[in-house]
């Protein structure tokens, strides 16, 4: 653990906004991360820990505290309980999509669809990551994390986190009041051993333009996935401004069989798994400026394209407002991307339009992906 520099903010996340805070610490050891964590709370410091800044909303004002980067490396095998399957536990900063790229040169099943999205292990069960229907809740076996109201490290099994559709109890914005604050120092997944794969998920065959159930490579499987997210820009690269964002900025739309009917059939829309019992569903409510209430989802509501949903509203690839350095993502319309020297006010602004536009039309509340600091939507 070592206390360094402050930095601005929008060098370090992925959408580039966000002031220096006024503290910074870095940790290379879980033993120096639990260090900075404890040093921080004793002093009552505001405070977040900050991965790979790729799911984090940073507002313009310098932040009031201090801010913890997590860069500790590295993957354990483990052996699982079950048959035919082996455990990876990973440290929180290691990167999500080398934890993959591990595990599919290895032959290991489970996370493959997952290719390709930024951001560290340690922030993967915080948002329960998923893509093309796979998500990590379905390999989740626990996290070990370090709880700010005591300081104590514990083991915490992945039932008791609270996983949804995008988020779990860790997650909060910024200023709200959490349900738990605590950060995760390793992960552990359960995969399945095999080189690979007989591809069922609907979205995700989709995907992968598969017709029949022959197994496929899992290597395959992520050439697939990564070159899909590609032409989307949802892979970071400095020379392409349409990855200069969040990846998707909004959370596609979970609503209930009888919403899903009243929406054009031609809307794109996949079955809700039965084990997501925790989704957020956006039900059709008059809106007076807050995000109406969410309720449980059941296995018979539908999840349904936010991409379509803001497109059909009148939002089309590349769009901005007049003066405007943040728009749109001319290769997905889920993308809300900085095209240069944006600030958080700016795409602010654009997302606050989006969302009025596609309730208009359809009377959906989009609900935004990332973790916000110092921002309102």
């Amino acid at each position: 653990m070592r206390e360094i520099e402050p930095v601005r903010l929008a060098e370090l996340t992925t959408l580039r906004t966000g002031a220096a805070p006024e503290r910074m610490f870095e940790a290379t050891t879980t033993e120096g991360l639990v260090e900075s964590l404890r040093e921080t709370w004793v002093r009552g410091d505001e405070w977040f820990v900050l991965g790979g800044g790729s799911n984090l909303f940073v507002g313009d004002e310098p932040f009031e505290g201090t801010v913890i980067r997590v860069r500790t490396e590295g993957i354990e095998e483990l052996p699982s309980p079950h048959p035919g399957r082996i455990r990876l536990r990973a440290q929180a900063g290691h990167g999500w999509d080398d934890l993959v790229a591990y595990a599919v040169a290895h032959g290991y099943a489970g996370l493959e669809a997952m290719s390709g999205i930024p951001g560290t292990v340690g922030a993967a069960p915080v948002q329960n990551i998923g893509a093309y229907g796979q998500e990590i809740q379905e390999t989740l076996v626990e996290v070990e994390l370090i709880d700010e109201s005591t300081g104590e490290i514990s083991t915490v099994p992945a039932a008791d986190l609270g996983l949804g559709f995008r988020t779990s109890v860790l997650k909060h914005h910024h200023g709200s009041v959490p349900q738990r604050r605590a950060v995760i120092l390793t992960v552990t997944v359960d995969l399945l051993i095999a080189g690979e794969r007989v591809v069922r998920g609907e979205q995700l065959r989709r995907a992968l333009g598969l017709v029949d159930e022959t197994p496929v490579p899992l290597s395959w499987v992520r050439e697939r996935i990564l070159a899909t997210r590609a032409s989307k820009g949802m892979i970071l690269d400095d020379a392409d401004p349409d990855t200069h964002g969040v990846g998707s900025f909004f959370q596609n739309a979970i609503v209930t069989a009888a919403v899903a009917r009243s929406l054009p059939p031609e809307c794109p829309r996949w079955p809700v798994a039965p084990d997501l019992d925790a989704v957020t569903v956006i039900p059709l409510a008059a809106y007076d400026g807050q995000v109406p209430p969410s309720k449980p989802a059941t296995v018979s509501d539908v999840k349904v394209s936010a991409a379509w949903l803001i497109e059909q509203a009148g939002i089309r690839k590349g769009f901005k407002l007049p003066r405007s350095r943040a728009s749109v993502s001319t290769k997905h319309a889920l993308a809300l991307t900085n095209r240069g020297g944006a600030t958080a006010a700016e795409v602010s602004e654009l997302a606050r339009f989006i969302q009025s536009r596609v309730h208009a039309e359809f009377g959906l509340v989009l609900q935004p992906e990332p973790v916000l600091v110092g921002v309102d939507l």
